[in-house]
């Protein structure tokens, strides 16, 4: 019997800790090769496009994720993973939970992984799903002692505040412009919807860790160059994606793009503590890895 797994599932069983260690093993499975992780597919369909992100995990599983940008508010994604000897459908996930939360994952598998044990301060502009899942995940690899968020709307900060407070036990204070929330952070999020850089790259202390996740194109895109001139380190989940944009990468053909490197190299060797910049583009597969450790772990308890 296949197991259908809802956004309530996901919620309820998934837990960030585990999201940060299994992110861990899809890194390092991807780095060593084991983990197969083509960059994402899409379909033109008039309207809209139906896009996929799909992986393999040799011997195991192969699986992918599927949304659309048709203009549907929220929509539903789909997970789905095939045994890899029968190709029988193992489990699928249904809903919009499960993509936010890898990716948070991963957010914050690169803070465990390229930041101080001793951060302890986190400013993050925007304050929607992906600002939050961040904020679930890295909470559970330091010590946050001052969380700061900043988003253009005075609502949307209120509701991120009370939404930490009620689903995390975090405390987080909500200031009135994007300096106040980055400045002497030691943990720097950027989740937005914008289409011009949201900071100045001189807010950003010495030794500070930053991730980008919103808007990365030509011509769109929430960070530019200049905050990667800022960076003595520059990280993304997937090299291989940062090639297959359309429009471009917004570094595509320069030379920060050529300083990229991938998280898996730098997974058991970190630096030394430097400036970072984290490039957050959806490691494929990592969606897919993510629901068949989950399955694994609930037939365990079982």
């Amino acid at each position: 019997m296949v197991t259908v797994l809802t956004d309530a599932d996901i919620r309820s069983q998934l837990s960030p800790a585990d999201a940060v260690a299994w992110m861990r093993e899809a890194v390092r499975a991807a780095h060593t090769g084991q983990l197969r992780t083509p960059p994402r597919a899409s379909t033109d369909l008039g309207a809209g496009r139906l896009i996929f992100t799909t992986g393999a995990l040799e011997g195991e599983w192969y699986g992918y994720r599927s949304y659309d940008s048709f203009n549907t508010v929220p929509g539903q994604q789909v997970v789905i993973i095939h045994d890899w000897h029968s190709g029988e459908v193992r489990g699928i996930a249904l809903g919009n939970e499960l993509g936010p939360r890898r990716v948070g994952a991963i957010g914050g598998l690169a803070v465990e992984t390229l930041t101080q044990p001793t951060a302890r301060t986190l400013g993050i502009i925007g304050s929607g799903t992906q600002a939050f899942t961040q904020l679930w995940a890295i909470a559970a690899v330091r010590q946050l002692s001052d969380i700061r968020v900043y988003s253009r709307h005075h609502e949307g900060r209120i509701a991120f505040v009370t939404r930490a407070f009620e689903d995390l036990g975090l405390s987080v204070t909500a200031v009135d412009s994007a300096r106040a929330a980055v400045e002497g952070a030691e943990v720097v999020v950027l989740a937005t919807n914008s289409a011009r850089p949201v900071i100045d790259p001189g807010w950003i202390a010495d030794g500070a860790f930053v991730t980008t996740l919103g808007p990365k194109q030509v011509g769109r895109a929430e960070f530019g160059p200049e905050l990667i001139d800022r960076a003595d380190l520059v990280v993304t989940d997937s090299l291989q994606q940062t090639h297959a944009y359309d429009p471009p990468y917004v570094l595509a053909g320069t030379p920060q793009h050529d300083r990229m490197v991938s998280l898996g190299e730098v997974l058991d060797n970190p630096p030394a503590r430097q400036t970072v910049v984290f490039c957050s583009v959806g490691l494929a597969g990592t969606e897919a890895f993510l629901l068949a450790r989950l399955l694994e772990s609930a037939d365990g308890v079982q």
